[in-house]
């Protein structure tokens, strides 16, 4: 580990004493490498801009990553401004890069910070990278004004709804646990994991079985009974009440050519009789149908 650490630091001098580059020099460099895909021409312009890269890297040092990651996830982005840079707009390869560079730490962060995949779409990652900055910033105004909504400040702020900020907050205060973690500190065979506490909400497998039997009944019992409508009847009631977008009474007496009060009637009336059908033929489950 001296070693590691030995080393990070002899990185981290080197790229501290690179030294600065002029505007012309800088313009040089990326013109060599744009048109003669000169590789040293690459290296230098990156190399005298890696304190660039420590410098960003360092305002993410508090979301627990380690800082060489970091930094190396910052130099990729360093290369891909390189690689994309043009001189001929006349702007500092800095201000350009910077934004690369954030941008891959970011990333890194948001796929590293917890096993559980966030902050997928922008709003959600500006959310997260400015979720403590904006409370705290606020918290002061609400000290001073109760009536401010921190939560409702952050959502417009960021542009997302009171909800997602406070999900954000509950991911942000801990870190992940695993629920084959033990709940006491105990060394032995029987100590209790979370997994062992967790509820599951799904019915049994008999009850599963039953519920699917059950169904199957009742849908027999509805075929038969209908074979007591009319063909209009029986229309009208898969429209109004067997299709998962019901049909209003006013479509419905459109397509038939009759009033829409005259299609409730119908309707009403196929429901009677059905029901009287299927308490004729199954006079003991009529809670379970009706």
């Amino acid at each position: 580990m001296g070693e590691i650490a030995g080393v990070r630091r002899t990185f981290v001098k080197a790229a501290m004493d690179a030294p600065f580059l002029s505007r012309e020099d800088e313009h040089a460099l990326a013109v060599r490498w744009k048109d003669q895909k000169d590789e040293r021409a690459l290296h230098a312009l990156a190399a005298a801009h890696m304190r660039l890269v420590i410098a960003i890297a360092a305002r993410f040092r508090h979301y627990g990553l380690p800082m060489a990651d970091l930094i190396q996830e910052g130099h990729v982005g360093l290369l891909e401004a390189g690689a994309r840079f043009e001189p001929e707009r006349e702007v500092r390869f800095s201000t350009y890069a910077t934004w690369w560079i954030r941008a891959s730490i970011q990333d890194y962060i948001l796929r590293n910070w917890s096993i559980v995949r966030g902050g997928t779409s922008s709003a959600q990652k500006a959310l997260f990278f400015n979720l403590r900055r904006l409370r705290a910033r606020l918290a002061q105004s609400a000290a001073a004004d109760p009536s401010i909504d921190i939560h409702a400040s952050i959502a417009e702020a960021v542009g997302v709804s009171k909800a997602d900020v406070a999900l954000m907050e509950v991911r942000m205060s801990g870190s992940d646990m695993s629920l084959n973690a033990p709940l006491t500190e105990s060394d032995g065979n029987g100590a209790s994991e979370r997994m062992d506490f967790l509820v599951d909400t799904a019915p049994l497998p008999d009850e599963a079985v039953g519920d699917a039997i059950d169904s199957e009944r009742r849908v027999g019992w509805l075929r038969s009974a209908m074979t007591v409508l009319s063909e209009r009847e029986m229309n009208i009631l898969r429209a109004r009440r067997l299709s998962d977008e019901s049909a209003t009474l006013e479509a419905l007496g459109d397509r038939l050519g009759i009033s829409k009060e005259r299609v409730r009637q119908i309707e009403s009336r196929a429901m009677e009789k059905l029901k009287r059908a299927l308490l004729e033929r199954h006079p003991n489950v009529q809670t379970a149908v009706f």
